[in-house]
């Protein structure tokens, strides 16, 4: 990759990295639903702004906002909904870091809903040294209860399989022609819709104080920073860079996100969860292939 393309890529894991900082401050004051909504309708809005600045158009018909719809639930509505739960009984540092094994299940959900992205041994390798990290971040003695110390990691874990799901749905847009920016603007936009109606419902958010000016903030920047500006940096480095490279973000963004709630947060890691981070990022190291290849490659020849 050329030093632009590995900027934009640090530049991604920041700001990804960062909506847990943003969720950490916004939950201090607004219900969970509410944090998401307005994560996803002044994202939509920022997206479709920028769509017409580049004089794109959003496609029509029935069956791509549909898509949209399924692809808005999987990758916006139900995974945000879980991390930001999640994030209110748990550090946003180890969040981001269970967030982490969304490879891992990537893996797993493709090998059994396609047919030609199969588990490979580096891959099953991988996975196990993931989810041995889980295990040890979590700690066997959240197992014995189903109490919050385990529901909050599961609810994060969850997020990933979502998106691990979402990525798989995915793959359909670029058969039915969408653009990669079109997709991003149609799903988030659908999911915008979904959740106007969920969080009047749940959360009346006219009935809630005021929030205060560093949430507005964290509202703005989950929107405009995390969301709207992250997708076109993602698409960015995907169409220079390709899905291979763009994978080393998912190394980055727990760096980010730890170093922001230790700074600015007053979170903490605890050697078990540093050692759970360290295993799962050897099971990413793992799946993603390139050092494994490397060193087969210099093996010598028999």
């Amino acid at each position: 990759m050329s030093p632009l393309e590995w900027g934009l890529l640090v530049a991604l894991s920041i700001l990804w990295g960062g909506s847990f900082f943003f969720n950490g401050v916004a939950i201090r004051e607004l219900p969970t639903l509410t944090v998401v909504a307005g994560r996803v309708i002044l994202g939509a809005v920022t997206l479709l702004v920028v769509m017409r600045v580049m004089g794109l158009r959003m496609p029509s018909g029935r069956p791509v906002w549909l898509a949209f719809f399924s692809m808005g639930f999987l990758n916006n509505v139900l995974p945000f909904s879980l991390i930001v739960w999640g994030q209110i009984h748990i550090a946003s540092g180890i969040a981001s870091i269970l967030n982490a094994t969304t490879p891992l299940f990537t893996v797993i959900v493709a090998h059994l809903l396609t047919s030609d992205e199969k588990i490979s041994k580096s891959s099953l390798l991988g996975i196990g040294f993931g989810f041995a990290g889980v295990v040890m971040m979590i700690g066997g003695d959240a197992f014995r209860g189903w109490g919050v110390d385990i529901l909050a990691p599961v609810a994060i874990l969850g997020a990933a399989l979502s998106y691990a799901f979402a990525g798989v749905f995915g793959r359909r847009f670029k058969a039915m022609g969408v653009s990669p920016m079109a997709t991003a603007t149609g799903q988030i936009t659908a999911s915008s819709v979904m959740l106007v109606p969920l969080v009047m419902m749940v959360d009346q958010p006219w009935t809630l104080p005021l929030p205060s000016l560093p949430v507005w903030g964290a509202l703005v920047g989950l929107a405009l920073l995390s969301t709207a500006l992250a997708y076109i940096i993602y698409f960015r480095i995907l169409e220079s860079a390709g899905a291979t490279n763009l994978l080393l973000v998912t190394f980055l963004i727990p760096v980010s996100a730890i170093v922001l709630g230790i700074g600015f947060l007053g979170e903490i890691l605890l050697p078990k969860q540093l050692l759970g981070m360290l295993l799962i990022g050897m099971g990413l190291v793992a799946i993603d292939g390139r050092i494994w290849t490397l060193f087969i490659s210099q093996k010598p020849p028999p």
